[in-house]
């Protein structure tokens, strides 16, 4: 008996492996829902799949070959792994289940995240968050290649496949050593920022660029650079200069390195954070669940922040 090169059918497997459990073409037939005869025919496709006899039937019992008892144990893992892949694709249907990575850009991720992945985990229980911290190329990279699903970015972006869900908008605060001449002011015109010693982030990070827009005439090339704003605060404690910092890290940044801050004046310069995701993903009614979760959040933890997108939640 030579072996069918597409192998038994799935309903094959299971006219075998309950034949196999019941030893009993009659309950083994009613465990199906089938007719005995067609109980019969199944198997014997089974066999001829296998070109092996799997079932011994005489008058008196039915009993399992050699074959049969070698093969059953992998019929059962076929089964068993398909009811899991039908299990677990039953679940992906669901809303707000499984993980979701989220990527989050360093400017953002230390100042927000604390108080966003609480609300997330009460509104969404079944949801888990993967936080994946990284500047906004490897951001923009990520969601494109598929390895992000979603990412809380500084907008805007090239947002080519890419849907914009705006959270909020910032402004942004110059920060200075104590007994600076800026602490002793109500306000200060971004266009007078050339006059200081304005320090950067380094190259990569998207608060560079803006902080560069707003500081046209700054020597960027000449300038310090840090890799993060707590490295950033910290050299201008040292009275190495000044800073540009979004008024969310205000409270943790200043309040550690003891600096003084000073508004810019009307219209101040500010930038706007959004939930971006592709417009290809097949779960982006969740997204903007979550898009809304996260104003909420930000609304009611009073974040020094204007609300964007869901004015409702703003109101």
């Amino acid at each position: 008996m030579g072996i069918n090169a597409g192998g038994p059918t799935l309903s094959q497997l299971r006219a075998f492996v309950a034949v196999a459990e019941f030893l009993h073409f009659t309950q083994a037939a009613a465990e199906l829902g089938v007719s005995q005869p067609t109980l019969s025919a199944k198997l014997s496709g089974c066999e001829e799949a296998l070109g092996s006899k799997l079932v011994e039937r005489t008058t008196r019992k039915v009993m399992l070959t050699r074959a049969g008892e070698r093969l059953l144990p992998h019929a059962r893992t076929v089964l068993d792994a398909l009811g899991a892949l039908v299990s677990e694709a039953d679940e992906t249907r669901k809303p707000f289940r499984g993980t979701i990575r989220l990527g989050v850009i360093p400017t953002v991720a230390p100042y927000l995240l604390p108080t966003v992945l609480r609300g997330l985990a009460q509104a969404f229980p079944a949801m888990t968050v993967e936080v994946q911290e990284e500047r906004t190329a490897a951001l923009l990279d990520g969601l494109g290649a598929g390895r992000v699903d979603a990412a809380i970015l500084a907008v805007p972006v090239d947002t080519r496949g890419l849907v914009v869900d705006p959270i909020f908008e910032e402004d942004f605060v110059l920060v200075a050593p104590r007994g600076h001449r800026l602490s002793t002011m109500d306000s200060f015109a971004s266009d007078r920022l050339p006059e200081l010693d304005v320090l950067l982030l380094e190259e990569g990070h998207c608060l560079r660029d803006q902080t560069l827009d707003i500081c046209k005439g700054v020597n960027a090339s000449g300038a310090t650079r840090a890799a993060s704003l707590t490295t950033l605060t910290q050299l201008v404690s040292a009275g190495m200069g000044v800073t540009v910092l979004p008024e969310t890290a205000v409270a943790v940044e200043v309040k550690r390195a003891g600096l003084a801050v000073t508004r810019f004046a009307p219209p101040a310069p500010r930038r706007r954070i959004a939930l971006v995701y592709r417009e290809s993903a097949c779960r982006g009614d969740e997204y903007e669940a979550i898009a809304a979760e996260l104003r909420r959040v930000v609304r009611i933890r009073r974040l020094p922040v204007r609300l964007t997108g869901d004015q409702a939640l703003a109101s």
